[in-house]
C-alpha cells in the first residue's frame, strides 16, 4: 500500500485519524469530533472537515492530549507499520512528576504474606484497607 504525499491532495478528518489507526472505529474518530476533542490548526472541527498534509491535529483522548502533524495520506486502514508513516508525532512527554507512586514488589516473591499484609496496613493507613463487600450495611 503506498503513502499519498500529495500536496493539494485532502481528506476528512474523521477518516485520517481512523485510517492513521489513532482511534479503533470510524464511528469512535467521528464521536471525538462532534464531542469537541478534535482540534486542527488549534480550531474545533466536525468529523466532515478536510484536512491536508502539513496541518496540526491535536486529540484529547483518556485524559492526555495528543499531537501529530499529516505527512501522508492512505486509502483504507493498513496495518501499523505503514500508517506510523503518516504522520508526525509532536507529543510531548508526560511530566514524570505528575504520575504517582505505584508499590512494587520483586519478581518472584509471589503473594503477600499476612505479614506483609500487616505491614502494608500499618504504612499506608486506611488506604490498604478492604471496602467492605458486603452489600447489606448494619
Amino acid at each position: 500500500m503506498e503513502i499519498d504525499r500529495t500536496p493539494g491532495k485532502h481528506v476528512r478528518v474523521d477518516v485520517w485519524l481512523w485510517t492513521t489507526r489513532m482511534f479503533k472505529t470510524r464511528n469512535l474518530a467521528t464521536q471525538a469530533c462532534r464531542g469537541g476533542h478534535v482540534q486542527v490548526d488549534g480550531q474545533r472541527v466536525k468529523a466532515a472537515q478536510k484536512v491536508v498534509i502539513g496541518q496540526e491535529v491535536r486529540v484529547r483522548k483518556a485524559g492526555t492530549e495528543f499531537i501529530w502533524k499529516i505527512t501522508g495520506f492512505v486509502p483504507t486502514r493498513p496495518q501499523s507499520s505503514i500508517a506510523v508513516q503518516c504522520y508526525e508525532d509532536l507529543t510531548p512527554p508526560p511530566d514524570p512528576a505528575l504520575r504517582g507512586f505505584v508499590p512494587r514488589r520483586d519478581k518472584g516473591l509471589g503473594r503477600p504474606t499476612k505479614k506483609d499484609r500487616r505491614e502494608m496496613e500499618k504504612f499506608l493507613g486506611d488506604m490498604a484497607k478492604p471496602r467492605n463487600r458486603d452489600r447489606r450495611q448494619p
